[in-house]
This record gives C-alpha cells, structure tokens and sequence, in this order.
C-alpha cells in the first residue's frame, strides 16, 4: 500500500468509529438493501394472509380466472366484485351503516369505484359483514 500524508491508502473508506471487521459485518447485513434497491424485511401487519379455509382461491387480479373455482349460486363477476369490496373494508370497520361504511373506505382510501357503489347502499341499515353489503347491493351470494 501507498502512503499519502501519513495514511495508508484506503483508509479513509473505512469508519474510523469501528473496526474492520465491525465494518464488514454491517456491510454484509445491508448488502440485501443494497442489491434490491429497497428495505428487504416487510412488517408482519403488510404480508399477505392466507386464504381460509374452505374459502376459493382467488388471484390478485380481478381480471383473471379464479383458482378453486366459484361457490355454487355465485358467478365469477359477483366474486370478484365481493372480494375487491372486502379488500377495502376491514372487520373493524363493522357493524355500520351506509354512510359508515363509505368513510371508511374514504379512510382506506378505496378506488372511487368502490366508494360509489357502497353510496348505493340502502339508508337506515345495518351491515355485520361484507356478505350483508353484496346483499344490499344485489350480488348473487352463495348457496
């Protein structure tokens, strides 16, 4: 190595508040950061939760066929349309009423679609789960 005004080249791309190895060891955590271009570890309420059980496997996009197919008495359009509602709405946000209902997909902040089809929901009620708002809303429910 070369010296330069009574250092060793290289050391200035070293933290002098660590040793090297110290170094090396932070290097090798962040390396995943680095590679991706983002934070590599998700918080657990952000991870996709599995499907339930005996409920159908549906594919993220409304636009595709639906795995496990579709329960008996409902169509494919009904259960995607049911599904992309509950996406939007969680089980804190039951039991309310119409009004209720529109702000917090306000607050989840839904597609303007979504919030425009639950203002057709029929005033002085109330819904316990998203299969009373599809009721309320005309979708076929299953059999």
């Amino acid at each position: 190595m070369s010296e330069m005004d009574d250092r060793f080249a290289g050391v200035s791309s070293r933290s002098d508040k660590h040793s090297p190895r110290v170094d090396e060891e932070l290097e090798h955590e962040i390396q995943g950061m680095l590679k991706s271009g983002h934070a590599t570890r998700s918080e657990e309420f952000r991870e996709v939760e599995p499907v339930a059980e005996g409920e159908p496997d549906t594919a993220t996009s409304p636009n595709s066929t639906l795995i496990g197919g579709v329960p008996v008495g409902m169509t494919e359009d009904a259960v995607v349309a049911r599904a992309e509602l509950a996406r939007w709405l969680v089980r804190a946000d039951f039991p309310a009423d119409g009004p209720g209902l529109v702000e917090a997909a306000l607050d989840h902040r839904a597609p303007d679609a979504i919030v425009e089809e639950l203002q057709r929901l029929p005033e002085g009620e109330t819904y316990e789960r998203i299969g009373d708002v599809a009721r309320a809303l005309g979708y076929p429910t299953e059999t």
